[in-house]
């Protein structure tokens, strides 16, 4: 079985995995919901993480609003389009994370194109989302077979890089990934974008099983989850679930002002409860 650790002498526990050593004591399956930051603005994503937290979610994926997206589908490319308007910045991105009481929240992870990390360059971009609250990394446009120095600064600050595999990737290709993998795997529901789907398809469920014998890292199964109901069906074969355009649409939508996002962040937070409670031991 394959599993990363960054060696210092002894093993390095992450927030990322204490998390989900703690859930699998307790016979749980993490729910990590996705949010676009800067949709609709840096405060209302303080208070959309804030709102998630309060639900008992487990993870949090933050996503850097990036211009030319390869895996989003059109609800979340949306929303950062509505952020990128706005002259929304990676700094700002850190500045508004660092104001949350990020040791009180659950392990947030960043959706970030390689592109923004190598403008700003690698080892200063880790830094500052570490000093900035962020436990981990998901790179969808850096190859996981190709991401071994990425790995190295990633895990020398003491975080960890989440990798992706699909239901289509060869399993050759699938060992090359995991050698740079670590926190837990994010394994694509389905080929495509991200978006809500009704039924999940049984070459997953296939992998999932292959993956459980290959690795002792957690599998976290996202893209076209987006209801209690696809919870079930991987329980046993997956340690969580993603949730990203589920979360998002509710702010396509919304009006100006306040009370516009108040409404919108109650629907998320009974979306979001139910999705935890799906989560728990049936």
């Amino acid at each position: 079985m394959t599993e990363r650790h960054f060696e210092t002498g002894t093993t390095v526990s992450t927030r990322i995995q204490q998390t989900f050593e703690t859930l699998k004591s307790n016979g749980q399956m993490a729910f990590m919901p996705f949010v676009t930051a800067g949709d609709p603005d840096m405060t209302g994503t303080q208070k959309l993480i804030s709102t998630l937290a309060a639900t008992g979610v487990n993870l949090i994926e933050v996503g850097f609003p990036y211009s030319d997206p390869i895996a989003d589908g059109p609800v979340i490319q949306s929303s950062y389009t509505r952020a990128l308007n706005k002259k929304l910045t990676v700094h700002q991105i850190f500045d508004a994370v660092s104001e949350l009481p990020t040791d009180e929240l659950p392990p947030l992870v960043a959706m970030v194109s390689y592109a923004i990390i190598f403008r700003i360059g690698p080892k200063a971009f880790v830094e500052s989302a570490r000093d900035a609250g962020f436990s981990g990394f998901i790179i969808p446009d850096l190859p996981g077979d190709e991401a071994e120095e990425m790995f190295g600064v990633v895990r020398e600050a003491g975080l960890d890089l989440i990798q992706l595999v699909a239901p289509t990737t060869p399993r050759e290709r699938v060992w090359e990934i995991l050698k740079a993998c670590s926190g837990f795997v994010y394994c694509i529901a389905v080929a495509g974008t991200t978006g809500t789907r009704e039924n999940l398809q049984t070459d997953l469920l296939d992998q999932l099983a292959w993956l459980r014998a290959e690795t002792s890292l957690p599998l976290a199964v996202g893209f076209g989850i987006s209801k209690p109901e696809h919870v079930d069906p991987l329980r046993n074969l997956a340690d969580g679930v993603i949730v990203g355009s589920g979360i998002v649409r509710h702010l396509n939508e919304i009006g100006e002002g306040p009370e516009a996002l108040d409404t919108a962040l109650e629907a998320i937070s009974t979306f979001s409860t139910s999705m935890v409670q799906a989560t728990k031991p049936s």
